[in-house]
């Protein structure tokens, strides 16, 4: 009965009123005594697993420049740890010196009796190419030399090199210059109708912008001397290739067309291929290598348009389907 009594006095008190009676202090320490914190969950943050203890008043204000010289001064000041025995700069054992690498022997060049040197000297690659595989010195002979003496009928040991010969020793190509055609120049001769101007090579210039080299086609419809007109490796694309199209309709003179190594699709190929039949003049023409593939249904247009024309006797393009192409070359 005594438990019910205590209960009794609590049963009618405000708790309103207790908690607005209680300090910021105590409040905060109410606070802290009734979270439930799990430290072992380690689902759980770091921070939600205990009491936040990091509430305290500012030492100062923050200044980082003092606080880095601070730090500065506090590791100069430390003292380093004595060595338990100390460094006396005594050196031991026996300084590494490398071992010296055995040089090669200088041949010498060996001097014959005159009667081997001048046997030697007309010695055909037939009879070089026996006397290597009887002493077993490969390398007395070039790749050219070993070739040209087995498709001779005189040479007598065939096996005895084991095509194990010294390979032919070739100069470096030199890289091929830059073309030198001056753009604004050429394309000015074009529209002045030049009859010096017969061929007209753009070839790998990448700098030429697509209106100049629209303005080339435009020019082309009214020039009567241009028999050849190359611009691989141009970037050029379909607005380029629609170009030409117009003008292949108009120009007559016109005998080579070369377009490969560009940006042009498989619509810019037809307009150009459509427009062969309103030419009588053109003979070549190369549309190869364009950045991307042409495809099934384009070759298969292009084929088509070709057996149609008469004029055409070279056309560069390299068929994908191997039934389009013979189709193609029986139909040249």
């Amino acid at each position: 009965m005594s438990y019910r009594r205590e209960l009794e006095k609590y049963r009618d008190l405000d708790e309103d009123e207790i908690l607005g009676a209680l300090t910021e202090e105590e409040l905060r320490t109410l606070e802290n005594e009734l979270d439930e914190l799990d430290p072992d969950n380690a689902l759980l943050p770091a921070g939600l697993r205990q009491k936040d203890q990091t509430t305290k008043a500012p030492t100062g204000p923050f200044r980082r420049e003092e606080l880095l010289d601070h730090l500065e001064k506090q590791a100069k000041e430390f003292k380093d740890r004595e060595d338990l025995v100390p460094y006396t700069g005594e050196k031991r054992g026996k300084v590494w010196v490398p071992k010296q690498k055995p040089m090669d022997p200088v041949l010498e060049s060996v001097t014959l009796e005159p009667e081997l040197e001048e046997a030697l000297a007309n010695a055909s690659d037939a009879e070089l190419c026996d006397i290597a595989a009887i002493l077993g010195m490969h390398t007395l002979m070039s790749n050219q030399q070993y070739y040209q003496a087995l498709g001779s009928s005189s040479i007598v040991n065939k096996e005895g090199l084991n095509s194990v010969i010294k390979p032919t020793q070739y100069k470096p190509v030199p890289d091929e210059e830059p073309n030198a055609t001056d753009v604004e120049e050429t394309l000015e001769r074009i529209k002045n109708n030049d009859p010096k101007l017969e061929e007209v090579n753009l070839n790998n210039i990448r700098n030429i912008p697509i209106p100049t080299l629209k303005a080339y086609a435009e020019a082309l419809k009214e020039n009567s001397y241009v028999k050849k007109f190359s611009i691989v490796g141009t970037r050029s694309n379909d607005p380029v290739a629609f170009a030409l199209a117009e003008m292949l309709k108009v120009n007559k003179v016109l005998k080579t067309l070369n377009v490969e190594s560009n940006f042009i699709s498989g619509a810019g190929i037809l307009r150009l291929v459509e427009a062969l039949p309103y030419n009588t003049s053109l003979v070549e023409l190369k549309i190869d290598n364009q950045s991307q593939p042409l495809g099934n249904k384009v070759e298969m247009e292009i084929v088509s348009m070709l057996e149609k024309n008469a004029t055409l006797l070279k056309f560069g393009y390299h068929f994908v389907g191997q039934r389009l192409g013979n189709h193609h070359s029986s139909a040249q």
